[in-house]
């Protein structure tokens, strides 16, 4: 993902900003269940975030870790990938109803089983499905109206980084890659915008591949820790959902999940990969479901 021209804007709920890691430090993960969640982005918690900037479309760039990914025969703007809700995204989010239903010690996890579930079925690492999931939670206690997709979000985090496994990376149960994600230098030549950081190319970071001035704008902490770090999956898949949802976005929506998508690369064919990677991924969990 690489992003150019973008404007502030104010959010709708404003908290302090999230710092951003210099270093890949051990991040300390909560048990991820979906209550817990919900509870602590509805509360603010999460984002940590005062301001954020409108997205807009950016340069065409290459998308390395799937030039094998064949692209969808669908026309932009026409349809929309299927959905399949994440285990517990069709039940009540409200705070006061999440916290009644908070689990006791033992408990099963249910975003850990059903990321358990979908990834027996789709080849997702169920460390990044808990990601997705976990981020499609927090827009529906957010931002309800958005609909963003746990699916969506994969298919665009198998195209930035095959899940956190590009390079020969492990995605490790801290949710950092084994070693850190760095894209190709935007340094304008083919298919690859230029953006400069300083003095020199911008690289895109982390399983989502954000580019560090999108980063600062966006930055949020999906893990809990305080902290948001473009190389931690938790938080670059937040980042990616409440990036997508901006403007008051309907992912749901052809117009808008077309849009969302070509504001995070714009390239119809990149789109077209995500739009296939989504539906099928949606309907491999569906199927799943139903053999469960």
């Amino acid at each position: 993902m690489r992003t150019t021209g973008e404007t502030e804007e104010e959010t709708t709920s404003p908290a302090a900003p999230a710092p951003v890691r210099r270093r890949r430090g051990t991040a300390v993960l909560g048990r991820l269940a979906i209550v817990v969640a919900v509870v602590a982005v509805a509360a603010g918690g999460v984002w940590l975030v005062t301001k954020a900037s409108a997205p807009v479309a950016s340069p065409t760039t290459t998308d390395i870790p799937a030039l094998q990914v064949k692209a969808a025969d669908v026309q932009p703007g026409s349809v929309v990938p299927v959905s399949a809700v994440v285990a517990g995204g069709d039940q009540p989010t409200a705070p006061q109803q999440a916290e009644k239903q908070q689990p006791k010690p033992g408990d099963k996890n249910p975003l850990a089983t059903w990321a358990g579930q979908v990834a027996a079925a789709t080849g997702i690492p169920a460390r990044a499905l808990r990601a997705y999931g976990n981020a499609e939670l927090a827009l529906r206690a957010n931002q309800p109206a958005c609909k963003i997709s746990w699916a969506t979000l994969a298919g665009i985090g198998r195209i930035e980084s095959n899940h956190g496994q590009y390079g020969g990376a492990v995605l490790q149960e801290n949710g950092l890659p084994s070693k850190p994600i760095i894209g190709v230098p935007l340094d304008g030549s083919p298919g690859v915008a230029a953006i400069n950081e300083g003095d020199s190319p911008a690289h895109a970071m982390g399983p989502m591949q954000f580019i560090p001035g999108t980063w600062r704008k966006w930055a949020s902490d999906g893990n809990g820790d305080g902290l948001g770090d473009p190389q931690q999956i938790d938080d670059a898949a937040l980042t990616a959902a409440r990036y997508l949802c901006a403007g008051g976005r309907d992912m749901a929506s052809p117009a808008g999940w077309w849009a969302g998508i070509l504001s995070y690369n714009n390239s119809t064919e990149y789109a077209q990969k995500v739009f296939g990677l989504a539906d099928g991924y949606a309907k491999a969990a569906q199927a799943a479901k139903g053999r469960a």
